[in-house]
């Protein structure tokens, strides 16, 4: 076997070239040796379905110039950049919005949906302004903030339950949809090449990848929904666990650790731990309303998103052919749908099933022994003594009890909720506006 080294190989003296007359040194031939590194989707910030640029063969290595990028172009670089920046940022400050700072509208709109003893149904968002402004005075900020660690974990326990249920399934887990917004665009060129085109970055997270393909079939959805409903049964008792805490006065509650919300929901699979009340249901009993809650808010949630994403696609389609477009605005058109899109869906979802949503947690929360602030006054603490014998008892008796509007208890947390998502989502576009007009 011959050894594979240029003639004239010295070691570390080696260059590689030959000396001609003259004292020169002809540049080597190097093509044959430039080595390239698998083609894995992510490295060198590649997409899929892109290939790592290579050398032609006989081209020397000395031929890029030394201040420029043999990846990119330049100006193109610094384009690609920016775009994935402005897409990184957007996408935090929805996520920042929807996990953060909603928080206090999430904790006052369940503790108004458990409290069957509130006379003052807060259905606007004065209300609510002013019973927030309540306990914050009584309570101090933290009252507000209570349980949001117990959120991330349940939604991390969902979605590490579907990606192991999907894997040792055949259950279909997701399929994204086109769209402008977060599509890669591929047009065929004369030469039969592809080229991409990337609008966003950050999209492929839960809002696009919980939707539906228009390619599946009735069988594939019909998967598809059976994984939703088996994540949502094994996230059930750590939901539980989180609307305890969640809803749980600060007045009386010792400092919950962080892995509390875990430990609690184990006890409520089991059967064992913190003793509750004989009015406690079983899990059998929450598993209808959960999991028909769960699956309707997705199916309402997806196509509601689904049908804004294509009037969106289309009014930017019209809007892309229009004269006098600025690059900045059409950088901000690709980012946007996709956040308007989930917002409006997600909108549409809770308002739908806010009475269903009522239910539910009322049928979660009887029998724990929880005690929850008095959203009348903002000052004094109320149990929970509820006696409900399923669904359909305790919808019975809050249509007797509290009429139809006990159904909808707490609703202008809602309201202020969305209409903060909004106000950020707005200054967000108007600062990126003002960066890329500064940048550009």
């Amino acid at each position: 076997m011959h050894p594979r080294r240029p003639e004239g190989f010295d070691g570390l003296g080696y260059r590689g070239g030959r000396e001609e007359q003259g004292g020169f040194v002809a540049k080597p031939d190097l093509g044959h040796w430039v080595s390239t590194p698998p083609d894995i989707p992510g490295s060198r910030n590649l997409h899929w379905g892109e290939k790592t640029p290579q050398f032609a063969a006989g081209t020397p290595l000395g031929a890029t110039a030394l201040n420029e990028d043999p990846y990119s172009g330049g100006a193109g670089a610094s384009s690609e950049q920016l775009n994935r920046f402005a897409g990184f940022g957007i996408g935090l400050a929805s996520l920042f919005t929807e996990n953060v700072l909603a928080h206090p509208c999430i904790v006052l709109r369940r503790q108004c949906q458990v409290n069957y003893h509130a006379r003052n149904y807060h259905l606007t968002p004065f209300t609510i302004i002013n019973i927030m402004y309540s306990i914050n005075k009584a309570q101090g900020p933290k009252a507000l903030w209570k349980g949001m660690g117990s959120t991330f974990i349940v939604q991390g326990i969902t979605l590490g339950a579907e990606g192991i249920l999907s894997e040792f399934t055949p259950l279909p887990r997701k399929q994204i949809i086109p769209h402008p917004a977060s599509e890669t665009f591929a047009k065929t060129t004369e030469a039969g090449e592809e080229e991409h085109s990337h609008s966003t970055l950050f999209l492929q997270g839960p809002h696009l990848l919980r939707e539906l393909s228009y390619k599946w079939s009735l069988r594939q959805i019909g998967g598809h929904l059976l994984l939703k409903g088996m994540t949502y049964v094994i996230a059930m008792p750590f939901y539980s666990a989180s609307l305890i805490e969640t809803v749980q006065s600060e007045i009386i509650r010792d400092n919950p650790g962080i892995l509390d919300c875990l430990k609690e929901g184990i006890g409520r699979a089991m059967g064992f731990g913190v003793p509750h009340s004989k009015r406690l249901l079983p899990l059998l009993a929450l598993t209808f309303p959960t999991v028909l809650h769960g699956i309707m808010h997705y199916i309402i949630s997806s196509i509601v998103q689904k049908i804004v994403l294509a009037l969106l696609k289309k009014e930017n389609s019209s809007s892309l052919t229009t004269e006098g477009t600025s690059s900045v605005q059409n950088m901000l058109d690709a980012y946007f749908p996709e956040l308007i899109a989930s917002f409006v869906a997600s909108l549409c979802a809770d308002v739908m099933l806010y009475p269903l949503e009522t239910v539910l947690h009322r049928l979660h929360i009887q029998g724990t022994r929880t005690i929850i602030d008095n959203t009348d006054l903002g000052y004094e603490v109320l149990p929970i003594n509820t006696q409900y014998e399923g669904m359909r008892d305790c919808i019975n008796t809050i249509k007797c009890e509290e009429g139809v509007l006990g159904f909808y208890k707490g609703f202008g947390a809602v309201v202020v909720q969305y209409t903060l998502h909004v106000a950020l989502l707005q200054l967000t576009k108007i600062l990126y506006s003002t960066l890329l007009q500064n940048v550009s």
